[in-house]
């Protein structure tokens, strides 16, 4: 499920944009200034803000040069006042992705959403993927943990990947077995399972209590992000 950060202090219109992008399947999460805007942008790890340039504060214009200055490339649709071209043009200039002018439409306002994560995802495996405070990069095979690098092997590093393949869906051990091993065999199921508990041990905060690889009773694994 798709992470949407809202920074929009105008509660009515936050509401409105949070029940109407849950509608749409998007797990979405909703600040009202732009200092913990900017923090839980940093912390939760959104795959799109959509972020209104008037905010208490901290306005949209520094939020957004602080994330880009800080190497943050998530996508941003920026909020703005109908007219306002200037401001249009400085937060594209600031490194925006989109805008949107107030008032909007929503039929368009979710079509631009879908754009954006549909093009940010079209790099497919080249694109850094990230749950919690683990960031992993497909094309260098490399798995950072709160910055620091993780060593995994090469099959632990392949099943996290199918596990990110799935967005979140239940994969069984044995559609695993297949994707990560290349073969399926009863009897070394149990292959699955211990590096699983490999991948939790170096990457979950308690691996007795795991928050993000989570198992599906008789069914299999997934990734919360």
């Amino acid at each position: 499920m798709k992470r949407i950060l809202v920074i929009e202090d105008n509660e009515d219109l936050a509401f409105g944009l949070r029940n109407n992008l849950e509608v749409e399947g998007y797990e979405v999460a909703v600040e009202r200034d732009g200092r913990s805007g900017r923090e839980r942008a940093r912390t939760w790890r959104p795959d799109l803000v959509i972020l209104d340039l008037m905010l208490p504060g901290m306005d949209g214009f520094r939020l957004l040069r602080s994330m880009r200055e800080a190497g943050d490339a998530t996508p941003i649709l920026i909020l703005t006042a109908r007219g306002e071209e200037a401001d249009k043009v400085r937060g594209l200039r600031l490194g925006a992705d989109d805008y949107v002018t107030k008032p909007f439409g929503l039929l368009e306002l979710l079509a631009r959403v879908e754009a954006l994560l549909r093009r940010t995802g079209a790099a497919g495996d080249d694109g850094v993927r990230r749950f919690g405070d683990v960031e992993v990069n497909p094309a260098h095979r490399t798995v950072t943990r709160s910055g620091e690098p993780i060593e995994l092997t090469p099959k632990e590093l392949d099943l996290l990947l199918a596990l990110l393949r799935h967005d979140g869906a239940v994969v069984s051990r044995l559609d695993l077995l297949h994707e990560v091993w290349g073969y399926s065999a009863d009897v070394v199921s149990r292959t699955v399972d211990t590096h699983v508990a490999e991948l939790r041990r170096k990457l979950e905060e308690d691996p007795a209590t795991p928050r993000h690889i989570l198992t599906a009773r008789k069914a299999g694994y997934r990734l919360k992000r």
